[in-house]
């Protein structure tokens, strides 16, 4: 298989730009010591629309396990779990706006995580904290999908999904904790899907001007340049 060599740089740089990222707190995550959300959270989904649905997923995998090293963290079931959500939030991000036939496997990450987060008993108690894990759904359908903000709002909410499901297991958070979390979840996702949305038109406007990322698969209609051809 040919190897693209200028695909594998850009793959590198993202994964600089998110070590960086991640050193940088953004909130604490309730149910843990020493665990916060930080700046990757604003642009890590973004890969998966730049790199596609396998090496968007790999490049911010790979910035998390080296960011996992460099930082000593504890080897331990829930700090690995933890890498999962961005990963798979940068796969939703790609996943949407392809629309391949395998990557409709995407519905199933919602429905998949409210199962889980529901068949904890204090998941249960606090059932409509699940509720917010339909907007990475609603996010996909036709009407919506194109827009870049649904899309951004789909992948914050597809990782905070797969980390709630991660996370109602992994903790001893009760019902009421989840509950008073409903409001501050809307409030850090709300921030989380704008950073995106707004990341994401500004690599593309920089990319846009770099000949070598004519590999990537840029959206010209964020690059606001005079030609309007998409670039695949």
């Amino acid at each position: 298989m040919r190897v693209d060599y200028r695909k594998f740089a850009f793959v590198l740089l993202f994964v600089g730009i998110s070590i960086i990222a991640e050193r940088i707190n953004f909130s604490q995550l309730w149910g843990a010591n020493n665990q916060f959300f930080t700046l990757f959270q604003f642009f890590g989904p973004i890969a998966g629309g730049f790199l596609g649905m396998i090496w968007g997923p790999v490049s911010v995998l790979v910035a998390e396990l080296i960011n996992f090293v460099l930082l000593g963290k504890t080897i331990s079931l829930l700090n690995l779990l933890r890498l999962l959500p961005m990963v798979i939030a940068a796969f939703y991000f790609g996943a949407v706006r392809d629309d391949r036939k395998w990557a409709k496997t995407t519905w199933a990450i919602a429905p998949i995580c409210i199962a889980i987060f529901l068949a904890h008993p204090e998941g249960r108690a606090a059932w409509y904290f699940a509720i917010y894990w339909t907007i990475p759904l609603l996010a996909m359908l036709p009407s919506i999908r194109d827009y870049l903000f649904a899309r951004s709002l789909g992948a914050t909410f597809t990782a905070h999904a797969v980390g709630g499901a991660l996370w109602i297991w992994s903790t001893n958070m009760t019902a009421a904790q989840w509950t008073a979390l409903v409001p501050i979840v809307a409030y850090e996702r709300l921030l989380f899907a704008i950073g995106i949305a707004v990341s994401y038109v500004i690599f593309t406007i920089v990319l846009d001007r770099i000949p070598a990322a004519a590999v990537l698969r840029l959206e010209k209609r964020y690059a606001f340049s005079r030609t309007r051809t998409q670039r695949v």
